[in-house]
């Protein structure tokens, strides 16, 4: 089941120098009353990132299965993301907060934007 839908707003903190984790797992009602059940993400990959500015050529954050970075579980209907305390450290705060989305794609072509919002980087104090 493949479905297409308005992203969820989702704001995420990143705390410099700390292991980031963050995982969901996807749900849907197929009708009124229904009990919620998993999305079925068989075949499916996923992509995220994050940027200073949607206008942004550079990439801060790149969130793919390559690297560990992102997992997507199909078994579980889980999407889990994961930044090491090296990768996190390097991030630097900002004043304004940076954005970020992340993509479901689909076997047959079609693309879901799953989340988006801001993200804040916590500055780090212990070195």
């Amino acid at each position: 089941m493949r479905l297409l839908a308005k992203p969820i707003k989702m704001p995420l903190t990143i705390y410099q120098g700390a292991t980031f984790e963050r995982q969901w797992r996807w749900l849907y009602k197929p009708s009124a009353g229904a009990d919620p059940m998993p999305v079925v993400l068989t075949g499916c990959t996923a992509r995220g990132q994050v940027r200073e500015t949607y206008e942004s050529s550079s990439v801060l954050v790149d969130f793919v299965a390559t690297d560990g970075s992102l997992v997507l579980d199909t078994a579980q209907s889980t999407i889990s993301l994961f930044l090491s305390p090296t990768k996190t450290a390097v991030l630097k705060p900002s004043v304004k907060p940076y954005r970020w989305d992340l993509e479901i794609y689909w076997p047959d072509g079609n693309v879901t934007r799953l989340f988006e919002g801001e993200v804040t980087i916590s500055q780090e104090v212990t070195r």
